[in-house]
């Protein structure tokens, strides 16, 4: 069990808490650690038992799920939500997925369906099923993208200018530790190995970003 996927199910119907125990402690990946029936008593199940994953049935109202995801998110950002219930308009989805969820899986989906986002979720991915619509499929991918500072965009530019540590510090008033840093950091949000990977990959990071940034706008 030490090396399953720890997973806390918030669900109010028992047969559906059997079923989901049964399937995934039997399995060789998944462990339920606990499960609580109601959203207002699921949060400090979270906190006590730190899962890897949250199992979440959305069959409260919206206004309360957004609520509840604000307040896991600053709880606890170790702790990703897969939203599980019957279908929701694509406009509260995207209210659940800006609030903080990190996928979304129909109780009529197939059990595999189930299977592949609770481990996609627990890897830090977002997960959307295939039947879900293009224009959402689409705001999760530009909301995906890295969010990246005025700054580090500058110093990818340059980077694929082809200058330098020290030479970038030059251009921007600025020390070559710093540029270090911040070269540290875009690694970091965008998965990039080295600088080789960056000068290849910079020009799309920085059109990903910019039409996340135009996306969040429009949302907002």
């Amino acid at each position: 069990m030490e090396n399953r996927t720890s997973v806390v199910v918030c669900e109010s119907e028992p047969v559906a808490i059997a079923g989901l125990r049964s399937y995934l402690n039997e399995s060789m990946e998944f462990a339920l650690i606990g499960h609580a029936g109601a959203i207002s008593a699921v949060l400090v199940l979270v906190t006590e038992l730190r899962p890897d994953v949250l199992l979440l049935d959305h069959s409260s109202s919206i206004r309360s799920t957004l609520h509840f995801l604000s307040e896991l998110r600053a709880l606890t950002e170790a702790t990703p939500c897969l939203l599980w219930t019957r279908d929701v308009p694509d406009v509260d989805l995207v209210r659940a997925f800006r609030a903080g969820a990190k996928g979304y899986v129909r109780k009529a989906s197939p059990l595999s369906v189930l299977h592949d986002a609770l481990r996609a979720v627990s890897r830090g991915e977002t997960y959307l099923e295939e039947t879900s619509s293009a224009s959402l499929r689409q705001w999760t991918q530009r909301a995906g993208a890295p969010r990246l500072t005025p700054r580090e965009r500058e110093i990818i530019e340059l980077v694929l200018l082809g200058l330098k540590n020290r030479e970038i510090a030059e251009r921007l008033s600025i020390t070559p530790g710093t540029v270090k840093v911040h070269l540290m950091h875009v690694f970091e949000k965008t998965n990039v190995r080295d600088r080789y990977e960056l000068a290849v990959r910079g020009r799309r990071l920085l059109l990903e970003g910019a039409v996340a940034s135009v996306d969040v706008r429009k949302s907002a």
